[in-house]
């Protein structure tokens, strides 16, 4: 192991020793916030310092193999041994190269999850639906808050667009490669001669801005539009002008909320739809230009992608960015995602590694 790494690691032992020392500190005074703050960085050094351990501990068994190898006697059995060791020596710096991979600074936050429908009109717009019931059972599965943004429904079900706010433990980094165009192919109830169609979706997720700070927005570049909700929500949400767009003058990013009775819940949501989305464009820029040295384009933020085909009379779902076909789409649309972002998070994790790999 590179003696860079290695010297990493001796600092994160210490480093997790300090923080068992602080920890009870800290718990004298009952500083809850600092003593959270401990808690976490403990949770999230204990099980890269395990992993150290481990390793110096199979350092230790390949040495003393080495040294049982000079007795004859013992020398098909310290082979052995050795052998064992240097495997598990070998899985161990993997495993360690991918804890210390640098972080999405954005994985822990919450998102915001845009769905629009694209090409093939009301089948489109179905598909919309079926996407936002997989990843909403998803979010169930994961033990996520659900939160209804804004809707605009089509006519015959499903949504034109859709935008859902998902609160949890790291939905960020879950989600964050289901962005681009998702594409189906299947009979529509519609048609009449049994023919396939082909309709597309976008899917935006994206990272949720913080209250202050993550995003400057100036007030004198901001028009607001207040007017009548329509749709859903009885008389009172249709005699206020309690509807609300937000138009942001440089970029044009237009947000309209309407889902709640007071203009002023509407507003505050709006403007943190605004503050994501602004922060969403930048994050896709910066995605771009380092995706413009990669090979792959898994999070390269480019939208305009297809990056899934669902293909119902197969029953077949393929991610064409790293060319995985499963035969279980019913699991799929029923909210079953695991295999797929453990897939992209394990590619990713490898492009990482090879990255990290060619600049040293």
């Amino acid at each position: 192991m590179k003696p860079s790494l290695l010297s990493k690691l001796d600092q994160l032992s210490h480093r997790l020793e300090e923080v068992g020392t602080l920890m009870n500190q800290e718990n004298a005074t009952a500083d809850m916030d600092q003593y959270r703050k401990l808690t976490r960085e403990h949770a999230e050094l204990e099980p890269v310092v395990a992993v150290h351990t481990a390793w110096l501990e199979a350092n230790v068994d390949i040495r003393a193999a080495q040294e049982m190898m000079s007795d004859p006697e013992m020398k098909e059995f310290a082979q052995e041994e050795w052998d064992a060791a240097k495997t598990r020596v070998e899985q161990l710096e993997i495993d360690l190269q991918k804890m210390l991979l640098p972080k999405d600074p954005n994985d822990e936050r919450n998102i915001f999850l845009e769905i629009r429908a694209g090409t093939g009109g009301d089948e489109s717009a179905l598909f919309a639906g079926d996407l936002l019931r997989m990843y909403l059972r998803y979010a169930e599965r994961c033990r996520w808050q659900i939160e209804m943004v804004s809707e605009s429904p089509s006519e015959i079900g499903g949504y034109k667009e859709v935008i859902v706010r998902l609160i949890g433990e790291n939905v960020y980094s879950k989600l964050k490669f289901e962005s681009g165009g998702h594409r189906v192919q299947r009979v529509p109830t519609t048609e009449t001669q049994g023919r396939i169609h082909t309709s597309a979706c976008t899917v935006a997720v994206m990272p949720e801005a913080d209250e202050i700070g993550d995003v400057d927005i100036n007030p004198a570049d901001l028009r607001i539009d207040t007017y009548r909700a329509s749709g859903a929500g009885g008389q009172h949400i249709n005699k206020t002008d309690s509807a609300v767009r937000i138009t942001h003058l440089p970029t044009g990013i237009v947000v309209e909320c309407q889902d709640d009775r007071s203009q002023h819940k509407n507003k505050a949501q709006a403007m943190k739809v605004l503050a994501t989305r602004i922060k969403d464009v930048q994050l896709r820029a910066q995605q771009s230009s380092e995706a413009a040295t990669r090979k792959s384009l898994i999070g390269s933020g480019d939208r305009s992608e297809r990056i899934r085909t669902y293909n119902f009379p197969q029953g077949r779902i393929t991610d064409h960015r790293i060319n995985l076909t499963l035969y279980k789409l019913d699991m799929v649309m029923d909210g079953d995602l695991t295999e797929l972002t453990s897939a992209l998070m394990a590619e990713h994790q490898t492009e990482q590694l090879a990255a990290l790999a060619e600049s040293h």
